[in-house]
């Protein structure tokens, strides 16, 4: 009797566990109900990063990214918020539920993919040298021995890793918190390039007519998208689908021609 009590109970245990496992499998995911139902999507930003995202005269957020995303609630119902975040520490935000997505020229790597829902590229870019344009430097190998500078936590310092051989080269390293701080310091001599994207950067020259120019080579090739909790791909399905529907409609090139003059986004390309 007592041998059958303990087969039973043994039975019982397994059974357990697997309805315990059934109940995880079956997760119902109500990341794009949960958005409804409070009204507003927070989007985390770098808010000096244009002309993706930025502050205008106005100090008022802007930028292609945000019409992007405003025209994207809009057809979901709900209230754009922008949030700014310290850029090195978007996950964390985005983890602890802070913000709903990391949306501000976010480059796609397989580490961010692994750890998150992506939407798919939404922009092509480019990592690239930002000089000034007397220092007569026309390649990467001519920073030899000379100080870069870029955005702490940013794809520009991941693109400069991923290049031992040019890291080895330069002299050292500058961080910055920001783009727009670093592009100040290559101004007035305090680095002698400033490693970002190319989107960014040939934006800034084009419109602050500063002596800069991006180095046609480039370190790394990449592209932008939209990043999500890894839990959350109902909402990243909804994103992606009113970003496709934009592009059907004409939205997208409406609002393409209105940052770049011509289409760019790579959205069902």
């Amino acid at each position: 009797m007592k041998k059958l009590i303990a087969i039973m109970a043994c039975l019982l245990v397994v059974l357990s566990l697997a309805v315990a496992g059934g109940k995880k499998e079956s997760t119902v995911d109500n990341s794009l109900e949960t958005i409804k139902s409070k009204g507003v999507f927070v989007l985390g930003l770098d808010d000096s990063f244009p002309p993706l995202g930025y502050r205008d005269e106005n100090n008022e957020i802007v930028g292609y990214d945000i019409d992007l995303a405003a025209e994207v609630c809009s057809r979901l119902g709900v209230k754009l918020v922008c949030q700014p975040i310290d850029w090195n520490s978007k996950e964390q935000e985005l983890n602890t539920g802070k913000i709903d997505c990391i949306w501000n020229g976010f480059t796609m790597t397989p580490e961010r993919e692994e750890a998150m829902a992506f939407t798919k590229a939404y922009l092509d870019n480019a990592q690239v040298a930002i000089v000034r344009k007397a220092d007569g430097i026309n390649t990467l190998a001519d920073l030899k021995g000379k100080v870069i500078g870029l955005q702490a936590g940013s794809s520009a310092a991941e693109a400069v890793d991923a290049s031992p051989d040019f890291k080895k080269s330069v002299k050292s390293i500058v961080e910055f918190k920001e783009n727009l701080t670093a592009l100040m310091d290559l101004e007035i001599g305090g680095v002698d390039a400033v490693v970002m994207d190319v989107v960014v950067g040939n934006y800034s020259i084009a419109t602050t007519g500063k002596p800069f120019v991006a180095l046609s080579e480039s370190l790394m090739s990449e592209v932008y998208g939209i990043g999500f909790r890894k839990n959350d791909k109902v909402l990243r399905d909804a994103v992606q689908s009113a970003l496709e529907d934009m592009v059907k409609d004409g939205t997208m090139s409406k609002i393409d021609s209105k940052w770049f003059g011509t289409d760019i986004s790579v959205v069902g390309k």
